[in-house]
């Protein structure tokens, strides 16, 4: 499970994210659409605990983030798209973004 509350990033003057609240249940793929600058990198590299929010949390299987020694290992990850060969079905590309169980993840279509 991915809890986010409140969560907001800011770069210098610019707010790149602001009072997000959501939550994602276990085994659901998620993507964030939305036109450029709405901050999908910023919000999914929060979850991940590689930037420090300018205030809220986020937690992952119920756990802070920035507690956990490797955030990243309860979570698959696509931070940007350009990792992705666009050739090749979502299911090839899940488990080299982290998703567990492999097997899976080859089931989805």
């Amino acid at each position: 499970m991915i809890e986010v509350e409140n969560l907001s990033k800011r770069y210098g003057e610019t707010l790149a994210a602001s009072g997000l609240d959501f939550a994602v249940r276990p085994g659901v793929v998620t993507g964030f659409p939305g036109p450029n600058g709405a901050g999908q990198p910023v919000t999914m590299r929060r979850i991940a605990g590689r930037d420090e929010p300018a205030a809220g949390r986020a937690r992952v299987n119920g756990r802070d983030d920035r507690a956990a020694a490797a955030p990243v290992a309860g979570l698959g990850v696509l931070v940007e798209a350009t990792a992705v060969h666009p050739g090749r079905p979502a299911r090839d590309h899940l488990p080299r973004c982290g998703a567990r169980p492999r097997r899976r993840a080859r089931r989805l279509g």
